[in-house]
């Protein structure tokens, strides 16, 4: 019984073809092919039954070609009720008439030249574009005021004008093409001249180029000029599926079927891509024509057998030809292929040859991937997110790939170990997330096995290398961005649908000539596409900001006035020196408030009010005088917010807030903190459900909420309670006139502001009080005073002042502060400015000065040493070796401190240790032979008599160089991490910084190593200047001088022996009280500059160190004899031996004052050296 109905089925069939004939098969097709128009008249009108829907955009497509020079026309389409298309011309121009507005190029096509002739219009986008031959010649802004629709159901004729009389078509004479055309082809979109250059052999999807879906009087003709070679087909068809035999096992899918019944048919080089089935059912859908075919309509049924094998069914099939064909080559292959009945397993599936339909497609539209991507980087490039992101450029835009929307986060966690940086050498971790847009060359698979392959592939560039660890590709698909309309202060906007990642174009309002862009941006965290903010920079301005007066905000437009404003504070303050007027300001604070008060807001909305305050706040405009209302109507926004989940947080540059609807029966606390790097970037936000009494880490401010706040949450049928936290990186809102007054004000704000509130409920005395952890702003020292504070709106006459009440301060270290309040509000913490030593200003200057003097310094110590290490002559006394000591010592100390910025910068741990380390022991050594300096004076011209010391300056050098060593090594052995890199800290010298600076940490160090030991070097040269300057007093009062006392050369010894001993190091000590500022600018000019001194006393004013530079730098008559007087008396006193004799007192000067001078600088006193 079974075997009778599948051979009664298949009868059936068989005559359905008979009867119906094949109306879609090979000869229908007319790709290859050319309609020629030539005397008499041949038409080709489209055909009744294939309607055309009314139309907002469109793209035509057609081959032409001109054989006799008249007035011609290529396509006209006109709809009833209005809207006409038409392509025409004569010998000097090209015409496109759209709603009987005529657009033209001035140059006409040439006889007997094939052109291919592309028109795209779109009535969102006001724009008709002209393409030739593939280069649009053509672009206009059409008129708004013009129909933006074409009007459905009209009548379409190629190479000739028509018109309709009594329901029929006739032809318009005068304006027939003589000529030929080809490929003709219309589409519902509007095409980019990308994807045009692309689809240039892809059939349309309104208007197709085959013979079904035209009436014509004559016949096509085959042109081997006109192939067009394509890969890419979608094949429609019904199928029925009948059991040859006594069924078995139906359980196989549709699809499966399918497949295997095409792979088994088609050749190599035909793949399927893709197998949709539709409508399955006992009865076959049979079709007499094209247009019921798209339409999907039944026209006939046909009944099958009652067995469950037994199926009828619509299915499209995606097919890929490698390499490219002809299309009517593939057509008619693929044709034939499908005509016969296949027999799978005990199944026989036939399709129905009228119902096939063979179309070359339009090039699918791009492939998207998420790529999640673990690294390890080996090397240390200044910038290793722009070499990441350049390398996966490199390796994946190879392909017909386009990397997208790249985020590049360092693994800090795991590349920090125990808290200090990393070496070079070692690899740190970077977690990458990005987007691969794909054009649709390969297949998805084949493009996640090549993203895979490539990423894990071990690249190498010198000394970079980059090995991936984990990677994750996720195949997507995004859907389009919706039509959009926009209401903009360049003008009103209608924005088509457009593919993920397109930068969609419009003309603009004014001038007509200029363009609008607008990107479809994928986001790459969550898949979904939204439009980016539109490049208006071309257009011109329509609205400003005092238009907004004229404007009445409704719950309607709330959105789009908040969108308006934030455009016009764009372009306002386009640089951080731009600034609002008072006026201006008024009326934008004036329409947000509306906005706030008028309804509820969106986190949308809300994100754009807080950036407007964010720009505002960057710029230069004054906000004190409306603070208070921008402080409300934030407050107000936030507690009116409508928001699906749980929490929303909304950041903007120097903003953040975070609003959370906690649970009444469930809350146990809530803690909020932010973490702000830098006032042009976005805050980030951390949350903890829980009462955390320690700061959550990396955070600029935490507050936490205590369970107790429970007591406070309003009653109400909800069983939510808002509570609102708010972070400003500004103090532009919270100018209180007390702190903001220099001359009165003892208090400077010394951190940011973070607040907390529960919506509708004024909090006060708790019992368990809320902790505020505030990092400061500029680091506290040894006793500067900072308090806990919070802004007192009713204060100063209800513009707001900085309260202590109800909080109390807990120092947590010089770097933060942790507050105890029994409130919720704004809170900050205060810095004391009546103990600081010095401002900003005075700051700033002191630095200039430090760098500046050192750097002098350093010069000129250098010549001092080149001088005396040259000039045998003049290193052949003791203390000339004392003084090339010190000088080398003091030249290392002041090119540390000058190059401690630039190498702290590199953030290598190592490096910034041996820094301060190096750093340290010249500021010691500089100073121990400052002491020995003092030592050796004090031999010399104190203790007069003969003293031996073996292996004097050996020792000297030991001491020198050695005692400095062994501090520095102790401290290193004991803790190296005392050594290290710190913020705007200040320096040995008492002199501040702000940039990183490499230098002793350990306070216990610091004052033992530093601040002692200078102290008793000092001390101990103190001692021996006062002693020098009794022995010079007596030495007056017991010898008769032969010549009257010299003034200058007392004040000169005397400047001398400060320069030597470094006495003026002691001003540091002394640097309080009233003369503060100035003691600390004298400190700083005199101790930068002391190697500069060295140099003034001890090489420019000194004798016989000028002989020896005239002796061998000068020339000419300005050139000293090597052996002048002094010179023969300077090596007079024998042999060097290992006494300290001081015959000065008896020697031939006179003045004792300038034995004093010359032991001093370094010269030879008139006294022996002799063993």
């Amino acid at each position: 019984m079974n075997s009778f109905r599948s051979v009664s089925s298949i009868t059936l069939i068989c005559l359905c073809w008979q009867i119906l004939g094949s109306t879609a098969s090979a000869s229908t097709s007319l790709w290859g092919k050319k309609l020629v128009f030539i005397v008499p008249k041949c038409t080709w009108q489209l055909q009744p039954d294939v309607v055309l829907p009314a139309l907002k955009e469109l793209t035509v497509c057609t081959l032409l070609r001109r054989t006799v020079d008249t007035e011609w026309t290529g396509f006209d389409y006109r709809a009833p009720g209005g809207g006409r298309m038409r392509l025409g011309g004569t010998s000097k121009k090209l015409s496109v008439w759209l709603f009987d507005e005529e657009h033209s190029l001035k140059w006409g096509l040439k006889l007997n030249e094939w052109y291919s002739v592309c028109i795209t219009w779109s009535g969102h986008a006001r724009r008709l574009q002209i393409y030739i031959n593939g280069s649009s010649e053509y672009e206009v802004s059409l008129n708004p005021l013009r129909n933006q629709q074409l009007a459905p159901n009209g009548t379409l004729t190629l190479g000739m004008s028509h018109i309709i009389m009594s329901g029929e078509v006739k032809p318009e004479t005068g304006k027939d093409l003589l000529g030929e055309i080809g490929r003709f082809r219309m589409w519902a979109r509007e095409w980019s001249a990308e994807e045009l250059g692309g689809q240039s052999c892809a059939d349309g999807d309104l208007v197709r180029w085959d013979l079904t879906q035209w009436k014509s009087n004559c016949f096509p003709e085959l042109d081997n000029n006109l192939q067009c070679a394509w890969s890419r087909y979608k094949i429609k068809m019904w199928t029925s599926m009948v059991p040859s035999t006594e069924p078995g096992n139906c359980s196989k899918s549709l699809e499966e079927v399918t497949q295997n019944w095409l792979q088994s048919i088609f050749p190599d080089n035909i793949s399927v891509q893709h197998i949709h089935v539709s409508s399955p059912s006992r009865a076959c859908r049979v079709v007499n024509n094209s247009a019921a075919l798209s339409a999907q309509q039944p026209q006939e049924l046909r009944a099958l057998s009652n067995s469950t094998c037994d199926k009828c069914f619509r299915c499209e099939v995606n097919a890929n030809v490698t390499p490219a064909a002809e299309v009517e080559v593939v057509q008619a292959s693929i044709l034939s292929l499908l005509n016969s009945t296949f027999s799978y397993d005990f199944l026989n599936l036939t399709a129905y040859p009228n119902s096939i339909s063979i179309l070359p497609v339009a090039v699918a539209l791009d492939t998207f991937f998420r790529v999640n991507l673990t690294l390890s980087m080996t090397g240390s490039p200044t910038k290793p997110e722009e070499v990441i992101e350049k390398w996966l450029k490199e390796q994946l835009e190879v392909n017909a790939m386009e990397v997208l929307n790249v985020i590049i986060k360092e693994n800090v966690g795991r590349n920090m170990a125990n808290g200090l940086m990393i070496f070079n050498s070692q690899p740190k971790l970077y977690n990458c997330t990005f987007n691969v847009q794909e054009y649709n060359v390969n297949t998805v698979a084949e493009s996640i096995a090549f993203i895979n392959a490539t990423l894990r592939a071990k690249y190498v560039n010198n000394s970079i290398i980059i090995q991936t660890t984990e990677v994750a590709i996720k195949h997507i698909v995004p859907a389009n961005c919706l039509e959009e309309k926009t209401s903009t202060i360049y003008g009103e906007y209608i924005w088509p649908e457009s593919f993920p990642q397109e930068n969609q174009k419009m003309g603009c309002n004014k001038p007509k000539s200029k363009r609008a862009f607008r990107l479809c941006k994928l986001d790459v965290e969550t898949d979904t596409t939204s439009w980016a903010d539109p490049d208006m920079k071309n257009c011109q301005q329509l609205v400003t900001i005092s238009d907004l007066d004229n404007i009445t905000v409704t719950t309607g437009n709330a959105a789009g006035v908040v969108d308006m404003i934030q455009d016009l504070i764009d372009v306002q303050l386009d640089d951080s020196e731009s600034e609002l007027s008072s006026s201006e300001l008024d009326t934008v604070v004036d329409k947000l408030r509306e906005v706030v008060h008028i309804s509820s807001t969106t986190p949308a909305v809300g994100a754009n009010i807080v950036n407007i305050v964010a720009n505002i706040l960057l710029s230069k405009t004054d906000l004190t005088p409306v603070a208070g209302i921008v402080l409300n109507l934030t407050d107000r926004m936030a507690n009116n917010m409508d928001f699906p989940d749980e929490s929303v947080s909304i950041t903007a540059p120097l903003l953040a807030l975070s609003l959370i609807n906690v649970n009444r029966n469930k809350f146990s606390g809530l803690t909020f903190g932010v973490s702000s790097v830098s006032p042009t970037l976005n805050p980030e936000i951390f949350v903890n459900q829980n009462f955390e009494s320690e700061p959550l880490p990396d955070t600029n401010a935490t507050i936490s909420l205590p369970s107790e706040l429970y007591n406070y949450f309003p009653p109400g049928e909800r069983n939510t309670t808002r509570i609102q936290f708010q972070f400003y990186a500004s103090n532009e809102l919270f100018q209180d006139p007390y702190t903001n007054n220099a001359t009165q004000s003892s208090w400077k704000l010394n951190s940011f502001i973070v607040s907390a509130s529960i919506n509708n409920s004024m909090v006060r005395n708790l019992t368990d009080r809320v902790v505020v952890t505030l990092s400061h702003q500029t680091a506290i020292k040894p006793g500067d005073k900072v308090q806990c504070m919070f802004w007192d709106f009713p204060e100063e006459g209800g513009q707001g002042g900085w309260n202590s009440r109800g909080c109390k301060t807990h120092s947590i270290s010089d770097y933060q502060t942790s507050c105890l309040c029994d409130h919720l509000t704004h809170f900050a913490v205060l810095l004391d400015v009546s103990r600081t030593p010095i401002g900003e200003a005075d700051s700033q200057i002191l630095t200039v000065i430090s760098y500046l003097g050192c750097g002098i310094s350093a010069i000129f110590l250098g010549i001092t040493l080149l001088t005396y290490l040259s000039f045998e002559k003049l290193r052949r006394d003791y203390p000339s070796k004392i003084l090339i000591n010190l000088s080398a010592a003091l030249l290392g100390l002041c090119m540390l401190f000058l190059l401690n910025s630039w190498l702290s910068s590199f953030s290598n741990y190592g490096l910034c240790i041996a820094t301060a380390a190096t750093l340290h022991y010249f500021l010691l050594a500089s100073f121990t032979w400052m002491g020995l300096e003092a030592v050796h004076m004090y031999l010399a011209l104190v203790k007069v008599f003969n003293i031996y010391v073996p292996s004097y300056i050996l020792k000297f050098c030991a001491a020198g160089w050695g005692i400095p060593l062994v501090i520095v090594s102790l401290i290193l052995a004991i803790d190296k991490d005392a050594y290290g890199s710190a913020g705007p800290i200040e320096t040995a010298g008492m002199l501040k910084s702000t940039d990183q600076f490499c230098w002793l940490q350990n306070d216990v160090f610091f004052y033992v190593t530093v601040v002692a030991f200078v102290l008793l070097i000092l001390l101990c040269n103190v001692s021996v200047f006062v002693v020098v300057l009794i022995q010079i007093r007596h030495m007056r009062t017991n010898k008769r001088s032969t010549s009257s006392p010299n003034s200058l050369q007392d004040l000169r010894a005397v400047a001398s022996l400060t320069v030597l001993l470094g006495l003026t190091w002691s001003m540091g000590f002394f640097s309080f009280g009233p003369g503060k500022v100035a003691m600390m600018y004298l400190f700083s000019i005199f101790n930068s500059l002391q190697g500069f001194f060295v140099f003034l006393f001890h090489c420019l004013m000194k004798e016989n160190v000028r002989k020896q530079w005239k002796i061998h730098l000068c020339c000419g008559r300005f050139r000293l004899s090597d052996y002048s007087d002094w010179s023969h008396s300077v090596t007079m006193g024998g042999k060097k031996n290992h006494l300290v004799n001081s015959d000065s007192v008896a020697s031939d000067e006179t003045s004792t004052n300038r034995k004093v001078s010359d032991s001093s600088t370094g010269s030879a006193p008139n006294h022996h050296q002799r063993a």
